[in-house]
């Protein structure tokens, strides 16, 4: 079966059964500023779990589109992905156990067609502690079930996980497991529970694919085993618990059902494979990659590769269709992350980057939305299409030019024998150079790297990027990486060019530059016009085409004043001072030519060596790649542009 066709019989279903269909909910949360993504089925229904009533009454179903940025590095075993579809029906103080677990059990084997003898199912198994029972209803209404199919369902407890591995199967098929694997809450086990807090006892049902166990997860296999043996694929939550003031729990008064199913992960089990790459949704996109790649996807070498690619280009492409774009902060940085995961391990596949609508990822996205514009008609949209596709292509090309940049730094320090942690971490921060890139080419030079040291070094940088979110470094920089240092550079034209279009009183006010965008403040006493801005854009992507070269040259303060080098208003300069000039095509360190320079400024950098490193697009047009995208009053006599290059 198609995850189409699951997805379609699931909703069928249950509408059958008394459910209204509601529409999924986007996968950037509207009105939840806790979390950067909808990452379950019921988190946008939390208000209607906790008691409002819900516009479209008690019982519930849909498809809900869900994100989770923790999976990121677990993708490439059988199992994971950070895009998924989570199947939920919700019961909002209407049916309760005996509804919902045969209702689930009869959709899996009579709709979809699965073997009940490959079922396992797990259930609570108390909290004395807490005064909770054991799930004894649960169990006992899957015996029947199970019964009616003529299984004889034994029920073993086993506990923890790690009691799991020590005992094994048992010859069991339902199996009671302790709250850190059979209860939910939003706050994890019982005790970790506020007043106020609603949760309760789960009851998972896991698929047997009936493959070998492997040791290395524990001696023993059981349902939570990691081995991949079993894969957990739907879960009622019995929301019937509320945490007192007294610090017990109480029943509420209304028990509520919250059901959540992996598509994907269905769709695997309907057709026998443990691995849910090769379902429908993704074997077009491996199969593409094969066939352009040249390689095997069993290839143990290359599977891992295939698979993060397929994952992460969906992924990709829905995050764009949300209006997530590419960026350094929160929602942006996951985006940018995906995209340039894939197109690092499509490199290691082998796969020749192409040109627009001919790169891989862009092929790679345009399946999927072919795959999901039925279920989801905002993909059938060609405004929708040309703006997924343009921003991969874009973010391919400039992290193919920020490779190229970075593997000029790494070949420096490679050839010193060793990668220090805080070389790796240069690499990374500054040059946008992936880690695991560095740690792959390090191997094949028979180079240690000092990982450990790496990951410290991550966690400062986390550490103060939280502490400092408002400290800036010298010159408004936000930091210093290639993307920053190039509109770094477009800065210093576009000032000379607004001196050129509006006068030579134009001086800077304030800047503020990072890798997305430039900001520069300064002095003019009235809003441009749209002919203005547009001379402006002109002279600035003239300057870019003439691929002027950008010459830095220590002289004294006076000297350089005299020059008519521009400076920042207000700040104090030492008595020798860095002078950047742009221009003209033949200057050099040796022979600067300020007479005959486009601009010169006080400043200490970085900036390019060419203004021709500005367009970094693959394909050339008469537009160029500087463009205003605003301008704005700020105070009196000052305005602010903000300026991209595309």
């Amino acid at each position: 079966m198609t995850i189409n066709e699951i997805r379609t019989k699931y909703l069928e279903f249950f509408k059958a059964n008394g459910h209204t269909i509601i529409p999924s909910a986007p996968i950037v949360p509207q009105n939840d500023p806790t979390t950067l993504f909808t990452g379950s089925g019921m988190q946008p229904l939390v208000p209607y779990l906790l008691g409002e009533p819900h516009p479209q009454g008690n019982r519930l179903v849909n498809s809900q589109k869900s994100f989770r940025a923790e999976d990121i590095e677990e993708v490439g075993d059988n199992r994971h992905t950070t895009f998924f579809e989570m199947l939920g029906n919700w019961s909002l103080g209407d049916y309760f156990k005996q509804e919902q677990l045969p209702f689930f059990f009869k959709f899996l084997t009579e709709e979809i067609g699965l073997d009940p003898k490959n079922l396992y199912v797990t259930a609570f198994i108390g909290d004395e502690k807490n005064n909770v029972p054991q799930d004894v209803e649960s169990a006992a209404i899957w015996t029947k079930l199970f019964a009616e199919k003529g299984i004889d369902a034994k029920v073993v407890a086993i506990g923890s996980e790690a009691d799991g591995y020590r005992l094994g199967m048992q010859g069991g098929r339902i199996f009671y497991y302790e709250a850190r694997k059979n209860w939910w809450s939003r706050a994890g086990v019982p005790e970790n529970m506020p007043v106020g807090e609603i949760g309760g006892p789960d009851s998972e049902v896991f698929y047997d694919f009936a493959t070998l166990h492997d040791p290395k997860w524990g001696k023993e296999c059981h349902p939570n085993c990691d081995c991949g043996r079993f894969l957990e694929i739907g879960n009622s939550v019995f929301m019937q618990y509320i945490k007192k003031e007294d610090d017990t729990f109480g029943l509420l008064p209304k028990q509520n059902v919250d059901f959540g199913g992996g598509l994907e992960r269905i769709a695997a089990a309907a057709q026998g494979n443990p691995d849910v790459f090769a379902i429908d949704v993704f074997a077009d996109t491996i199969g593409l990659l094969i066939h352009f790649s040249g390689k095997e996807y069993e290839d143990s070498r290359y599977k891992r590769s295939f698979r993060i690619v397929a994952d992460h280009m969906r992924a990709a492409t829905f995050m764009l269709e949300a209006g997530v774009r590419p960026s350094n902060t929160e929602r942006g940085y996951v985006l940018r992350r995906l995209i340039r995961r894939a197109a690092q391990h499509a490199q290691k596949l082998g796969v020749e980057h192409g040109q627009g609508k001919d790169s891989m990822l862009v092929k790679c996205a345009s399946i999927f939305i072919e795959k999901y514009k039925q279920a989801y008609t905002e993909l059938q949209s060609e405004d929708v299409y040309q703006q997924i596709t343009d921003e991969i292509w874009r973010e391919e090309m400039q992290f193919a030019h920020t490779l190229e940049a970075g593997m000029k730094e790494f070949e420096k320090i490679a050839a010193t024998g060793h990668i220090e942690a805080q070389e790796a971490y240069t690499l990374f921060t500054t040059h946008g150079f992936p880690f695991e890139m560095t740690l792959e080419l390090a191997a094949e030079r028979g180079l240690d790297v000092d990982t450990e040291g790496f990951k410290k070094e991550m966690l400062k940088h986390r550490a103060l990027s939280r502490a400092g979110s408002e400290q800036k470094f010298k010159g408004g920089l936000a930091d210093t990486s290639e993307k920053t240092t190039r509109l770094h550079t477009a800065h210093h034209v576009l000032l000379k060019a607004l001196q050129l279009v509006l006068g030579p009183t134009v001086k800077q006010r304030g800047s503020n530059i990072t890798q997305e965008r430039l900001r520069i403040d300064f002095s003019y006493g009235a809003k441009m016009t749209d002919e203005q801005k547009k001379e402006v854009e002109r002279i600035v992507n003239e300057k870019i085409a003439e691929e002027l070269p950008m010459t830095r040259s220590t002289l004294p303060k006076e000297e350089a004043e005299k020059l008519g080098a521009e400076h920042e208003f207000g700040a104090k300069y030492p008595d020798m001072v860095s002078v950047y000039s742009l221009g003209p095509k033949d200057a050099s360190v040796e022979n600067p030519q300020f007479d005959k320079a486009f601009s010169i400024e006080f400043c200490g950098g970085p900036h390019v060596s060419n203004t021709s490193e500005l367009d970094v697009r693959l394909t050339k047009s008469n537009i160029g790649p500087f463009k205003i995208q605003k301008e704005e009053a700020v105070a009196a006599g000052i305005r602010r542009i903000k300026a991209v290059l595309v």
